[in-house]
C-alpha cells in the first residue's frame, strides 16, 4: 500500500509542477473583498489580505461608496466595520 501512497504522491508533485510552469496558481486564490475600516481620523478600504490601504476618506459613506466600485468590477463584497472595529454590514456583488 505505501507503493501507491508512493506513486500517487510522486503523481501529485508531477502535476503541481507542470501546473507551476505553466503559470497556474495552485495555492490559496486572493480575494478582491474590499473593507471599509476606521483609520486615523477617518476611514480607509482595504482589500482582504492586504496590510495597506487602498484609499483614505474623512467619511465612512466615502469610503463605502469607493469599496462598491471595486467591488462591483471584481465581483465581490464590501465588508463594512463599525468605529469600534466589528463589521456592521456586509454587501455582495458575486454573481
Amino acid at each position: 500500500m505505501s507503493k501507491k501512497n508512493t506513486l500517487a504522491d510522486a503523481i501529485r508533485q508531477l502535476i503541481e509542477a507542470i501546473l507551476k510552469a505553466l503559470g497556474k496558481d495552485i495555492g490559496p486564490k486572493r480575494t478582491w473583498h474590499q473593507h471599509v475600516v476606521p483609520y486615523d481620523d477617518g476611514w480607509a478600504v482595504r482589500r482582504e489580505g492586504n496590510k495597506r490601504i487602498t484609499s483614505k476618506h474623512r467619511k465612512q459613506s466615502t469610503a463605502i461608496r469607493k469599496a462598491k466600485t471595486l467591488a462591483k468590477r471584481k465581483k465581490a463584497d464590501v465588508i463594512i466595520h463599525r468605529a469600534s472595529g466589528g463589521i456592521r454590514d456586509r454587501i455582495s456583488y458575486a454573481e
